[in-house]
């Protein structure tokens, strides 16, 4: 029983020290990928492009948004964003009015007017549902 729990615990640090490694070498990749210009998130959840980086000093000056800098250690930026791709050049487009923003299809029987009547007697049978 002694040998099972010693092999158990002798797996436990193998896979352990393996999971590090894997960590250490994924990071060391990010970090080569790193150059200004780039779009980042931080671990803190900042979003900013990357102006200048000091290798000496480990600090990377992030640029969040036009004239707003902020200088973060280079350990703390852990990804970087990669711009989204838009495939639909027609949905991107905004209206300049807000016409079709109220427009509705006339065909539908829910976009046919009703009567002050008609509005009286749907709210009483609303309200005759809830209680």
């Amino acid at each position: 029983m002694n040998i099972v729990l010693f092999a158990m615990l002798g797996i436990f640090i193998f896979m352990m020290f393996r999971r590090n490694k894997k960590t250490k070498e994924q990071q060391a990749t990010l970090q080569s990928q790193f150059e200004p210009g780039v779009e980042v998130m931080t671990s803190f959840g900042l979003f900013g492009r990357i102006v200048s980086m000091d290798d000496a000093e480990n600090k990377v000056v992030l640029e969040l948004s036009p004239g707003n800098l902020a200088t973060v250690h280079r350990q703390a930026v852990t990804k970087i964003v990669e711009p989204a791709v838009v495939a639909d050049e027609e949905s991107t487009l905004v209206p300049n009015d807000a016409s079709s923003l109220t427009a509705q299809d006339l065909s539908s029987p829910a976009a046919t007017a009703e009567t002050p009547e008609e509005t009286l007697k749907r709210l009483n049978d609303e309200g005759k549902k809830e209680s």
